[in-house]
């Protein structure tokens, strides 16, 4: 007997990795990410990421990370806050067709922002990154006007390692910052970030 939709997809959850944090739990992201996806995708702040974004392009954009899961075998996760179940953001690896490295990427609900949950997220990710998908570098790829990315990507260790044109169409003509580091160098001033 064939399974049903529901059950297939309970397969799935139920096979994918899931990260636990300080404060928070990585994991796959489940449609029930999305209202609170949408509402940040919404804000006006999400403009260095391509925000912001009216609700219909906010699912189609929503499904890119279980799509990434789905082929490649690793995506950005959902970050759930521990203490009331609420998706906080998304956090983690990330490499679509022509991007110029091996990113760790993040992005923030408006309500949670300034609460180091990022951090705490992108170290948990890169660590995974490097551990589990064997990767020898991470980089962020910042919006050169986008203080607090970089000062997440400062924090996480990364260094400036470039400025320019790097993306694939149809961001071609988008200037970013890269910054990043390599395995060895995480590993070497790897220790608790608190937030």
């Amino acid at each position: 007997m064939a399974a049903t939709h529901a059950q297939w997809f309970e397969r799935l959850r139920e096979g994918a990795p899931a990260i636990e944090t300080e404060r928070l739990w990585l994991r796959v992201p489940h449609a029930e990410d999305f209202e609170r996806f949408a509402e940040m995708m919404a804000d006006p702040g999400t403009h260095f990421i391509g925000g912001p974004l009216k609700r219909g392009e906010a699912w189609r954009r929503f499904l890119v990370m279980p799509g990434a899961w789905w082929t490649q075998g690793f995506g950005m996760f959902s970050m759930i806050e521990k203490s009331s179940g609420q998706f906080v953001g998304q956090a983690g690896p990330w490499q679509p067709e022509g991007w110029p490295g091996t990113e760790v990427g993040y992005a923030c609900h408006p309500e949670c922002r300034g609460k180091g949950y990022v951090t705490e997220a992108c170290s948990a990710a890169i660590d995974w990154a490097f551990d589990v998908l064997n990767w020898t570098e991470v980089i962020h790829s910042v919006d050169p006007n986008n203080t607090a990315s970089a000062q997440v990507a400062q924090r996480l260790g990364a260094r400036l390692l470039k400025t320019g044109n790097f993306l694939p169409a149809p961001f071609e003509e988008t200037e970013i910052n890269i910054w990043g580091q390599t395995r060895s160098e995480w590993r070497a001033q790897r220790a608790p970030i608190t937030a």
